[in-house]
Protein backbone atom coordinates (compact mmCIF):
# COMPACT_ATOMS: atom_id res chain seq x y z
CA UNK A 1 0.00 0.00 0.00
CA UNK A 2 2.77 2.53 0.91
CA UNK A 3 4.38 1.74 -2.61
CA UNK A 4 1.14 2.16 -4.50
CA UNK A 5 0.51 5.52 -2.42
CA UNK A 6 3.83 6.70 -2.84
CA UNK A 7 3.76 6.34 -6.92
CA UNK A 8 0.38 7.58 -7.33
CA UNK A 9 1.76 10.67 -5.35
CA UNK A 10 3.71 11.14 -7.90
CA UNK A 11 2.36 10.68 -10.50
CA UNK A 12 -0.56 12.94 -9.24
CA UNK A 13 2.47 16.15 -9.08
CA UNK A 14 3.19 15.76 -5.58
CA UNK A 15 6.32 17.35 -5.30
CA UNK A 16 7.45 17.12 -1.20
CA UNK A 17 7.11 13.85 0.54
CA UNK A 18 6.59 13.15 4.47
CA UNK A 19 6.89 9.52 5.76
CA UNK A 20 5.42 8.49 9.12
CA UNK A 21 6.53 4.86 10.20
CA UNK A 22 3.60 4.62 11.87
CA UNK A 23 3.07 1.31 14.48
CA UNK A 24 6.12 1.77 16.10
CA UNK A 25 4.53 1.04 19.58
CA UNK A 26 3.80 -2.59 18.02
CA UNK A 27 7.71 -3.10 16.72
CA UNK A 28 9.65 -6.08 18.32
CA UNK A 29 10.82 -4.51 20.97
CA UNK A 30 8.06 -1.75 20.84
CA UNK A 31 9.73 1.43 19.63
CA UNK A 32 12.36 -0.43 17.54
CA UNK A 33 15.37 2.07 16.29
CA UNK A 34 16.25 -1.12 13.74
CA UNK A 35 12.97 -1.73 12.38
CA UNK A 36 12.62 1.95 11.88
CA UNK A 37 16.10 2.24 10.10
CA UNK A 38 14.99 -0.35 8.25
CA UNK A 39 11.77 0.38 6.76
CA UNK A 40 13.28 3.85 6.01
CA UNK A 41 16.11 2.23 4.18
CA UNK A 42 13.55 0.00 1.97
CA UNK A 43 10.97 3.14 1.61
CA UNK A 44 14.03 5.53 0.41
CA UNK A 45 15.12 2.77 -2.18
CA UNK A 46 11.32 2.42 -3.57
CA UNK A 47 11.05 6.11 -3.86
CA UNK A 48 13.83 6.81 -5.56
CA UNK A 49 12.95 3.98 -8.52
CA UNK A 50 10.35 6.28 -8.55
CA UNK A 51 11.35 9.74 -8.81
CA UNK A 52 11.91 11.10 -5.57
CA UNK A 53 14.92 12.61 -3.72
CA UNK A 54 15.31 10.52 -0.35
CA UNK A 55 17.35 13.41 1.01
CA UNK A 56 14.18 15.88 0.62
CA UNK A 57 11.49 13.65 2.45
CA UNK A 58 11.65 13.54 6.38
CA UNK A 59 11.23 9.94 8.12
CA UNK A 60 9.57 9.87 11.02
CA UNK A 61 9.31 7.43 13.63
CA UNK A 62 5.32 7.77 15.36
CA UNK A 63 2.62 6.04 17.30
CA UNK A 64 -0.56 7.28 16.08
CA UNK A 65 -2.63 5.18 18.36
CA UNK A 66 -0.59 6.96 21.64
CA UNK A 67 0.52 10.17 20.14
CA UNK A 68 4.66 9.21 19.95
CA UNK A 69 6.34 11.93 17.91
CA UNK A 70 3.28 13.17 16.31
CA UNK A 71 2.81 17.04 18.00
CA UNK A 72 5.99 16.81 20.33
CA UNK A 73 8.76 15.09 21.05
CA UNK A 74 8.18 10.95 22.75
CA UNK A 75 10.45 10.14 25.58
CA UNK A 76 10.13 6.03 24.22
CA UNK A 77 12.46 7.00 20.88
CA UNK A 78 15.67 8.48 22.46
CA UNK A 79 17.44 7.18 20.00
CA UNK A 80 15.84 8.79 17.30
CA UNK A 81 17.82 12.63 16.68
CA UNK A 82 15.15 13.71 14.27
CA UNK A 83 14.82 14.27 10.58
CA UNK A 84 16.36 16.65 7.98
CA UNK A 85 15.85 17.75 4.72
CA UNK A 86 17.98 19.00 1.77
CA UNK A 87 16.07 20.50 -1.21
CA UNK A 88 17.00 23.64 -3.52
CA UNK A 89 15.12 25.92 -1.17
CA UNK A 90 16.98 25.14 1.70
CA UNK A 91 17.56 22.78 4.91
CA UNK A 92 15.08 21.83 6.81
CA UNK A 93 15.20 19.58 9.92
CA UNK A 94 12.80 18.85 13.17
CA UNK A 95 11.79 16.12 15.90
CA UNK A 96 8.44 15.49 15.41
CA UNK A 97 5.50 15.13 12.29
CA UNK A 98 3.81 18.67 13.19
CA UNK A 99 7.00 20.20 12.78
CA UNK A 100 8.02 18.35 9.19
CA UNK A 101 4.16 19.12 7.87
CA UNK A 102 5.21 22.76 8.81
CA UNK A 103 8.32 22.46 6.93
CA UNK A 104 6.38 21.75 3.76
CA UNK A 105 6.36 24.82 1.37
CA UNK A 106 3.14 26.55 -0.35
CA UNK A 107 3.09 25.96 -4.09
CA UNK A 108 3.57 29.32 -6.27
CA UNK A 109 0.94 30.31 -7.99
CA UNK A 110 2.32 32.35 -11.35
CA UNK A 111 0.25 35.30 -10.60
CA UNK A 112 1.92 37.47 -13.64
CA UNK A 113 0.03 35.13 -15.95
CA UNK A 114 -3.43 34.50 -17.60
CA UNK A 115 -6.33 33.82 -15.46
CA UNK A 116 -6.91 29.81 -15.97
CA UNK A 117 -9.90 29.05 -13.71
CA UNK A 118 -10.82 24.98 -14.42
CA UNK A 119 -14.72 24.94 -13.30
CA UNK A 120 -15.35 22.06 -11.11
CA UNK A 121 -18.92 22.51 -11.15
CA UNK A 122 -21.72 25.35 -11.50
CA UNK A 123 -24.61 26.20 -9.52
CA UNK A 124 -27.83 27.65 -10.35
CA UNK A 125 -29.03 29.54 -6.79
CA UNK A 126 -32.36 31.21 -6.79
CA UNK A 127 -32.08 35.20 -6.62
CA UNK A 128 -28.09 35.10 -7.05
CA UNK A 129 -27.91 34.03 -10.71
CA UNK A 130 -25.48 31.12 -11.96
CA UNK A 131 -22.23 30.47 -9.75
CA UNK A 132 -19.18 29.33 -11.07
CA UNK A 133 -16.64 27.08 -9.04
CA UNK A 134 -13.38 26.17 -9.68
CA UNK A 135 -9.46 26.67 -8.34
CA UNK A 136 -7.37 29.39 -9.99
CA UNK A 137 -4.45 27.13 -11.13
CA UNK A 138 -2.55 30.54 -12.81
CA UNK A 139 -3.08 34.20 -13.04
CA UNK A 140 -5.44 36.72 -10.47
CA UNK A 141 -9.11 36.90 -9.73
CA UNK A 142 -10.70 39.95 -7.58
CA UNK A 143 -14.08 40.55 -6.75
CA UNK A 144 -15.83 42.74 -9.04
CA UNK A 145 -13.04 41.41 -12.03
CA UNK A 146 -14.90 41.16 -15.77
CA UNK A 147 -13.87 37.80 -16.73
Amino acid sequence: QTREHALLAFTLGVKQLIVGVNKMDSTEPPYSEARFEEIKKEVSSYIKKIGYNPAAVAFVPISGWNGDNMLEVSEKMPWFKGWNIERKEGKADGKCLIEALDAILPPSRPTDKALRLPLQDVYKIGGIGTVPVGRVETGLIKPGMVV
